[in-house]
């Protein structure tokens, strides 16, 4: 089994000592980093939304961004990530066994380096897989990864011998990943809290994605191989709901007291 996770927006260095790979798409990001670099300040503010202070940091980042980084540029991708999906996963936690099946299973989607392994050395950045970056393949980044997300997941499936992968990114991220070339049985868990008003359990943004880096730490931890293990998940108070979940969109709820 595959599973796959989105970046959150701000970065965080470990200071855990890795032996670190290269990004399959270490080219591609190169190349994305120097379009973002040709923008403007005014530009680039805009394409992500960002206030001047931030702006100006990630103009300077794409501006220092390195063909051939020093190793003491880079941070290793799952403990690079800060934010809600990340403290769930809890990345720097994970024993060295744990860590080299995550290697394996475990992939990051990225707006400027397609996937990653948690493994892959990173160069600081920010780029949301949504941004309207242009380039020569179109006008945004799904334009530019076209299949090729897709194609590299399915790659590593096949390595694995498996024909299913766990989607625990965001929609915004995931959205790279186009089904038809992926060719993979899907599983998209949500995550549901229940205020006990009457009105039903309803999906929390910040809780969700946290429980969706519990999610990942659960099939890392446990080593799982099929998709029927997942429905034992119970981390931070949630039960799965046979009730509420479809074939392959398994639903787990909590107490919104539990949270």
């Amino acid at each position: 089994m595959l599973v796959v996770i989105s970046p959150a927006k701000r970065l965080d260095w470990s200071e855990r000592e890795v032996t670190m790979t290269e990004p399959v798409f270490q080219n591609d990001a190169n190349r994305l980093s120097k379009s973002a670099r040709n923008l403007t300040l005014g530009n680039l503010k805009a394409l992500m939304d960002l206030s001047d202070d931030l702006a100006k940091l990630n103009r300077d980042r794409f501006r220092d961004f390195e063909d051939q980084p020093d190793q003491d540029d880079l941070r290793p991708a799952a403990l690079a990530f800060a934010g809600d999906t990340y403290q769930g996963l809890e990345a720097s936690t994970l024993d060295a066994d744990e860590m080299r099946w995550a290697q394996d299973h475990l992939r990051i989607l990225s707006g400027l380096y397609g996937v990653l392994r948690p493994l892959d050395g990173i160069q600081a950045y920010r780029l949301e897989m949504g941004s309207r970056l242009k380039t020569r393949r179109g006008g945004n980044l799904y334009d530019y990864w076209r299949d090729q997300i897709a194609k590299e997941l399915k790659a590593q499936a096949a390595d694995l011998n498996t024909d299913t992968l766990v989607n625990c990114a965001s929609q915004e991220y995931f959205g790279a990943v186009p089904p038809k070339p992926l060719g993979l049985r899907i599983v998209t868990p949500a995550f549901m809290e229940d205020k006990g008003d009457g009105k039903g359990p309803k999906i929390v943004s910040f809780f969700a994605k946290k429980a969706r880096g519990s999610m990942a730490r659960y099939i890392i931890q446990r080593r799982l191989t099929d998709a029927e293990g997942l429905l034992d998940f119970d981390l931070g108070g949630y039960v799965y709901r046979e009730d509420l979940s479809e074939m392959n969109k398994p639903v787990f709820v909590r107490p919104y007291d539990a949270s």
